[in-house]
């Protein structure tokens, strides 16, 4: 094991592979993950909340928390995991950062049955290996009233078309492996997420929500509301598109000539734009997302350049021209409410 710092706490590790073959799971690229987790919460401005870590591996994230959150936010931090090995390395590294607060509850049970037995809390954080699937019911059963659930899913190829029967069959639509193809994954695992909450009746509306690496990362707001549940739906529907033009479309309809489907998706946003103003970071990640719109879908350059034979400018240039915004799913990507063929016209424009 050793030692390594992360945001103002230190914890011992096992670094290596990564796999669910390490002796307790870490994993460094997550250390961006863990970032926004606290960024997020601070720019929440919640009080006394209960949080729960399921899935707390070395527990690194609830160290964090009650080292980096504001002491009126945080009520309890209860930190879980089934491997007793996990469970005695986060006690080995609370103490490493003396911390010996009655905040703290440590639990050593599977982590479904930790939640169902729970009355409840107002942040639960999922962070799985893998799918997030098996853990969506318990914890958003477990959910509080306005409370917020973090999803995290590693489950990319799954989402992104590699496996299009494997999307049908865990996420409930069609796929497409195409440049597009994090931004649709993405909104196809909201959607799937949602549905769970409907049955419920808990709306859960997407505060953050982005793609970074290897893995897809969800901040929902809840709100128990029938009514809230029904305006969801309306935002499921189908992303059309035709492969020749690059034309895109949003459709209740499933089919389309000249046009592939893929979803059925959330249509609705991806952040909330208020939110991410309270957030104050240097993280050029999440300044990048702070200048993204909210429109389905985004423009490629290379894609664009393939297609219609045209010599095009760097990305920045591009997107000043065009009036466009960045997208932190590609970096020569961009978004724009204008037609396929305006923007072509306005770029052949010299």
């Amino acid at each position: 094991m050793e030692i390594i710092q992360e945001g103002q706490v230190k914890v011992k590790v096992h670094l290596g592979k990564i796999s669910k073959a390490l002796p307790v799971f870490y994993n460094p690229i997550m250390k961006s993950n863990r970032d926004i987790s606290v960024e997020v919460l601070k720019a929440l401005n919640k009080k006394n909340l209960q949080i729960a870590l399921p899935l707390a591996a070395s527990g690194i994230r609830g160290i964090r928390f009650i080292k980096e959150l504001p002491k009126s936010m945080v009520k309890s931090i209860t930190i879980n995991d089934l491997n007793k090995q996990a469970v005695k390395s986060i006690k080995e590294n609370l103490k490493l950062n003396k911390i010996k607060s009655k905040k703290i509850i440590i639990k050593n049970q599977d982590a479904n049955l930790f939640l169902l037995q729970s009355k409840g809390f107002d942040y639960i954080d999922i962070d799985p290996f893998g799918s997030p699937n098996p853990f969506l019911n318990s914890a958003i059963q477990r959910l509080a009233r306005e409370g917020i659930l973090a999803i995290t899913s590693t489950d990319t190829s799954a989402l992104t078309g590699t496996f299009p029967k494997v999307t049908q069959r865990k996420y409930w639509a069609q796929s497409y492996k195409n440049e597009l193809m994090h931004e649709l994954g993405l909104r196809i695992l909201i959607r799937k997420i949602q549905l769970i909450g409907t049955q419920f009746d808990k709306a859960l509306i997407p505060v953050l929500a982005y793609y970074k690496e290897h893995y897809f990362r969800i901040y929902f707001q809840n709100k128990k509301s029938k009514e809230a549940c029904d305006q969801l739906f309306k935002q499921h529907q189908y992303f059309l598109y035709n492969l020749k033009t690059m034309e895109r479309k949003i459709s209740r309809q499933n089919q389309e000539k000249n046009f592939i489907t893929i979803g059925p998706l959330w249509t609705g946003d991806l952040f909330d734009k208020k939110l991410l103003e309270k957030i104050k970071t240097k993280n050029k990640f999440l300044n990048t997302i702070k200048k993204e719109s909210n429109q389905v879908g985004f423009y490629d350059l290379h894609k664009i350049g393939k297609i219609y034979k045209i010599s095009l400018k760097p990305t920045e240039q591009t997107i000043k021209k065009i009036k466009a915004t960045p997208t932190h799913f590609s970096p020569t990507g961009f978004k724009s409410d204008l037609p396929i063929k305006k923007i072509i016209s306005l770029l052949k424009n010299k």
